[in-house]
């Protein structure tokens, strides 16, 4: 080598400790693996060049600033709770983490509150709380995941069928772009049509357009307590059928379904009693005021009779009730006790529940692998979870196939391959298909309007 050659030692990491300091900078290896992967243990997960531990919208443009210049991919993170790789690791690039930021304040005359992304969405609800007040959107997960990550995916949860999710309730956003420019969209205003709704833009975006710093939300008085019914069935037509009937005539607050995998890890975790042998589980509430919460469900119970329900069960005692949500919250993780998963949420038309629910039963016979089925099915959202050992290579290409094939039945059902996790690097493979070339053009654009040199986290959705 001459002595002119010129070793490239890329981007001057120390620059960037310099302006934030290295207690905001993370550079260790050691101490950079857990930001490596969210809850999809993506396998092509990257080593960061370095995690930026911000602290305020400042750090993150400071942040943002010097991966533009330098040309370092940046991966934004929350709770790292995602389960479609939307927060992996891309090697080489900053991971900018808002896990420190999260102050809040509540203005109960408005009903709004200003967060910072990294609060989960359970301290947001028991801060709301503090005032009356509730913030609606639940994720199962609601007590680890954060309101950056539920925005980035316009996540719902259990109380989405009345309620509506994430978007329903974001009113106003500070969002840092590609450039380090921080922007302000909307504010605490419940009607604002000036201009074009930017602030919707950014919300389901994954990280691809801007990293999200502050966030305005709408709050809603404190829900009721709710009244509780559980309905079992033998078979899941009876179950789905059951679902239709009480969407076409209601509207709960809550309408879960398990089927019977499901059903039976929940079992072995909780230990509450459940029905082994049913083929299916309703979990539905209402919130409406006691004298019509107890009229609906009575009608709920007429309506899951009508469809061969082979036991029904309602309870207005809140502790009770709620115990059969929480045994419904706990299916993902008492599923993942049986093995791997692969977890999906394909989303179809209500009138094709049914449809779905059936063929991922087909597929999952077929491809000889577990897949339990838990859904939002007021909405049509399901989760199917794909099980397999990764020790049995066999096994995990079954699993693999299953999860393509689940995603391929939705679209043929006039539904989507993601209702509320998003696409991240999971589902990119399938996003084209889902849009059609003239939609995925207009969204290709969009990025490359907002992020011309593709720095904010390559490899999800684009």
């Amino acid at each position: 080598m001459s002595v002119d050659a010129q070793v490239d030692l890329g981007p001057p990491i120390d620059e960037l400790v310099a302006q934030l300091g290295d207690d905001v900078v993370v550079t260790e290896a050691e101490r950079m693996e857990k930001y490596r992967w969210d809850r999809a243990q993506d396998p092509a997960a990257g080593v960061p060049l370095a995690v930026v531990r911000a602290g305020s919208t400042e750090d993150v443009q400071v942040a943002v600033r010097f991966a533009a210049q330098h040309g370092v991919p940046v991966v934004p993170r929350g709770a790292g709770s995602g389960l479609s790789g939307g927060a992996s690791a891309v090697e080489g690039c900053l991971v900018v983490s808002t896990e420190r930021m999260t102050a809040i304040a509540i203005d109960p005359v408005t009903r709004t509150a200003v967060v910072q992304p990294g609060l989960m969405n359970a301290q947001v609800k028991a801060a709301a709380a503090e005032h009356d007040l509730w913030y609606p959107p639940d994720p199962s997960s609601y007590e680890i995941c954060s309101i950056g990550g539920n925005i980035a995916t316009n996540a719902g949860g259990l109380c989405c069928v009345k309620y509506g999710v994430t978007t329903d309730y974001v009113l106003g956003l500070t969002v840092v772009l590609a450039d380090g420019t921080a922007v302000r969209l909307g504010g605490a205003r419940l009607k604002d049509v000036a201009g074009l709704s930017l602030t919707k833009l950014f919300v389901g975006s994954e990280g691809t357009l801007g990293i999200i710093t502050e966030i305005v939300l709408r709050l809603v008085p404190r829900q009721r307590p709710p009244a509780t019914l559980v309905a079992t069935f033998g078979t899941l037509d009876d179950a789905t059928g059951a679902v239709l009937a009480i969407t076409q005539r209601l509207r709960p607050s809550m309408l879960e379904f398990m089927d019977g995998p499901t059903i039976n890890a929940v079992e072995d975790l909780t230990k509450m009693g459940l029905d082994r042998s049913a083929a299916a589980m309703l979990v539905i509430q209402s919130d409406e005021p006691a004298g019509h919460a107890a009229a609906e469900c009575e009608l709920i119970a007429q309506l899951c009779q009508d469809h061969h329900a082979v036991e029904v069960f309602s309870t207005d005692d809140p502790e009770e009730g709620e115990a059969f949500v929480v045994a419904r919250r706990n299916a993902i993780p008492a599923v993942e006790r049986t093995g791997t998963l692969l977890l999906e949420d394909v989303g179809v038309p209500l009138p094709e529940l049914g449809a779905l629910v059936d063929g991922i039963a087909d597929i999952s016979a077929q491809r000889e692998v577990t897949i339990a089925v838990i859904a939002h099915a007021g909405d049509g959202n399901t989760h199917p979870l794909i099980v397999f050992d990764p020790a049995d290579e066999d096994m995990a290409e079954r699993a693999r196939t299953a999860y393509g094939e689940v995603m391929e039945l939705a679209m043929s059902l006039g539904g989507t391959i993601t209702g509320e996790h998003g696409v991240g690097r999971l589902k990119k493979p399938w996003l084209g298909d889902y849009l059609g070339p003239d939609a995925m053009a207009l969204n290709q654009r969009i990025k490359d309007a907002l992020d011309p040199h593709g720095i904010l986290n390559p490899g999800a959705m684009f």
